[in-house]
């Protein structure tokens, strides 16, 4: 008899292997690091004794669950925002967050934290995209869980990185540190085309191939960001990186909610695989992937958890039972994606996703000793059909929880022994992490004190407060320009034409602040052809500064901030109490009064609609003398064109709306 270190002796086996082998009553021989031996208990018995006999019946034996997609240390941002589209969630909470707190010891911590749960949940083998990359590995690797790890590369500043080269450069230490290890499959992991240009996901691809790993990366998750790839370059996403060259390397896309047949064949033809992420997806809104267009087209899917801060858990029993469901729901047909299909995602298939089938994602002789055991009998599984043979995936898939999982191996090595982890600390992780989560709160709580707290934290902020002496009157007709900009002591430098769509946002707070969000609208030719559009967000006191001459006021905007958002974003994110729509019609004179730099406005208020026209007269200041001494220049300019004051108008637009509503 050959000697082996373990037996798993008496359980169901199911090995999903490539002919779908299940014993009944089956054993696993498992001798360092590997399966050796895999059938029926009497003659895998009858050939090898163990060191040590762990009594599996009344279980299922099968190989460990592959997590094909996540971000480990996002745990400890579990529940940080939930109920947001993707757009809020990740540029307004998640990554103003990260740009606080995420660092070697986060990632450790949040690593350790997730490793104990994707164990519990029957998870051996997990796909990762994060940060301080090599930080994750070590935790894993301590913990014994096998990973296809990915060094995050981004354009813009990252926590480990800021620049797209020191993220590169990054990625190319971490893999050749890693390369070779038994567990830990390094690679380079471009967060997503629309957060890299085209030349950066092309470096990211030479630098996998050059070093024989896989890249991991978020392909058409969303609809915008697939619309918007249309609209910027005429092609879809798939389409755009297949050009380029993407699909030279080993592709691990995730997500795929919005892509084509075409695409589809594209990234297969590209070898590409595909990792599914059905809880996500749903919770975030994004979609449902074609999963069963994809099988047909013969691409390789996987299934994973996405992070669990967009999840919100790790539990792979749940994504693979949504994978099979949401399939048949999608398509009509409950014959879509059966059971066996869906588990066979979550394992060997899995394993092929993440460019591993050759080592892992089946219970084979040969294979890593990646095993899973889990308790049959239980209430929720109960009772038990024999005559179907589809019976037993259909018992995992529809009725098994991750709480029915009672030990894991992983290469060779037991990582839970009836539910008892034996290589992560549970009670110590979850203290550190309760202790991050008081620092988050604090964290938060300080940035939405304020409005302009917010502001800062979306990384709007472009310029600081800005000071404006101004003044508004309501006039007949155009004729009073026309009186101003023939005074002799005006020199026309500019002069421009907008039609501007204002959206202001109240709030029910002490500071007295409203924020408007303005779209400028360039009109080019006097049928209103549209040449240029400009978004911006000002923040602004109603309180004014101080007047001059009875209606000349000074006004103070807190900042002036680029609107690189849709208004949608804004809406959601700021949450304001009110808010009001303004539309106006606006000729703009740049001019020189007195060798001094006014801007004039000649303003017609659409909607809602007012009464005639508003001449505005404004111009920045920086000091009370300066100001003083531009107040008098606009008192000059009042009594030069016949403005009385009598026609002066002390109320902004916004003001005279909200009383004429």
């Amino acid at each position: 008899m050959e000697r082996i270190d373990r037996l798993l002796s008496g359980g169901g086996l199911v090995t999903m292997n490539a002919t779908f082998d299940v014993f009944y009553d089956g054993a696993v021989a498992i001798h360092g690091a590997q399966i050796v031996g895999v059938g029926p208990r009497e003659a895998i018995e009858a050939r090898y004794q163990a060191d040590e006999v762990i009594d599996c019946r009344g279980t299922v034996v099968m190989p460990g669950l592959v997590n094909a997609h996540t971000h480990a240390p996002m745990t400890l941002l579990r529940g940080l925002a939930d109920d947001l589209r993707l757009d809020v969630w990740l540029l307004a909470y998640v990554m103003p967050v990260e740009r606080e707190f995420v660092t070697p010891e986060f990632c450790r911590l949040g690593t350790a934290l997730a490793c104990a749960e994707m164990i519990r949940s029957g998870i051996t083998c997990f796909a990762d995209m994060y940060y301080f990359e090599d930080e994750i590995a070590a935790m894993a690797a301590e913990i014994g869980v096998r990973g296809v790890l990915g060094q995050t590369v981004l354009q813009f500043p990252a926590p480990d990185a800021e620049t797209y080269d020191d993220g590169l450069a990054r990625a190319r230490r971490f893999i050749e540190d890693w390369r070779g290890h038994p567990l830990i499959t390094p690679s380079v992991a471009p967060h997503a085309p629309y957060t890299n240009p085209d030349s950066v996901m092309q470096r990211c691809a030479q630098l996998a191939r050059e070093m024989g790993v896989p890249l991991l990366t978020h392909i058409a998750e969303t609809r915008p960001e697939v619309d918007n790839s249309l609209a910027e370059t005429g092609k879809p996403v798939v389409q755009r990186m297949h050009e380029i060259g993407l699909f030279e390397a080993d592709v691990l896309a995730a997500h795929c909610v919005h892509i084509t047949p075409a695409e589809m064949r594209l990234l297969q033809q590209g070898g590409a695989t595909v990792a599914h992420n059905p809880g996500s997806n749903l919770k975030l809104a994004s979609g449902i992937a074609p999963v069963t267009q994809m099988l047909r087209s013969h691409l390789t899917v996987g299934i994973g958890t996405d992070g669990a801060a967009s999840n919100n858990d790790l539990d792979m029993f749940e994504e693979v039972r949504l994978t099979a469901i949401l399939a048949k729901t999608q398509a009509n047909d409950p014959t879509a994606v059966p059971a066996r299909q869906a588990l066979l995602m979550a394992t060997r298939q899995g394993a092929e996703a993440l460019f591993l089938g050759d080592v892992t994602g089946s219970l084979e002789p040969g294979k890593y000793a990646d095993v899973i055991v889990m308790e049959s009998r239980t209430l929720h599984n109960w009772p038990q059909f024999e005559r179907d043979d589809q019976a037993v995936y259909s018992q995992i898939v529809y009725t098994g929880h991750a709480s029915d999982v009672r030990d894991v191996f992983c290469h060779g090595r037991m990582l839970m022994r009836e539910r008892h982890l034996l290589t992560v600390d549970e009670a110590a992780v979850m203290a550190e992490a309760e202790a991050y989560a008081r620092r988050v709160d604090a964290f938060m709580a300080e940035r939405e004190a304020s409005v302009l707290s917010r502001l800062v934290a979306v990384n709007e902020l472009r310029r600081s407060e800005s000071f404006e002496v101004q003044v508004k009157a309501r006039v007949s007709s155009a004729e009073v320009v026309d009186r101003l900009l023939a005074h002799p002591d005006v020199e026309v430098i500019k002069q421009v034409h907008y039609r501007q769509y204002d959206t202001y946002f109240m709030f029910d707070t002490p500071e007295q602040v409203r924020l408007r969000y303005r779209e400028d609208d360039l009109l080019v030719d006097a049928a209103g052809t549209v040449g240029s559009v400009r978004a911006r967000l000002t923040l602004s006191e109603q309180r004014k500064e101080r007047g001059f001459h009875s209606g000349i006021l000074l006004s103070r905007s807190r900042y002036i901030a680029d609107a690189s958002r849709p208004l949608r974003f804004y809406r959601e994110y700021f949450r304001p109490s009110g808010e009001l729509e303004l539309q106006k019609d606006r000729r703009r004179w740049h001019i020189y009064y007195r060798n001094v730099l006014f801007y004039v406005n000649l303003d017609e208020v659409l909607k809602p609609a007012l009464p005639g026209l508003y001449l505005e007269i404004k111009s920045t200041t920086w000091s009370l003398h300066d100001a003083e001494f531009k107040a008098d220049l606009i008192r000059d300019m009042l009594q030069a064109i016949g403005i009385t004051e009598a026609a002066l108008v002390r109320a902004e637009y916004a003001d005279i709306s909200a009383e004429q509503g």
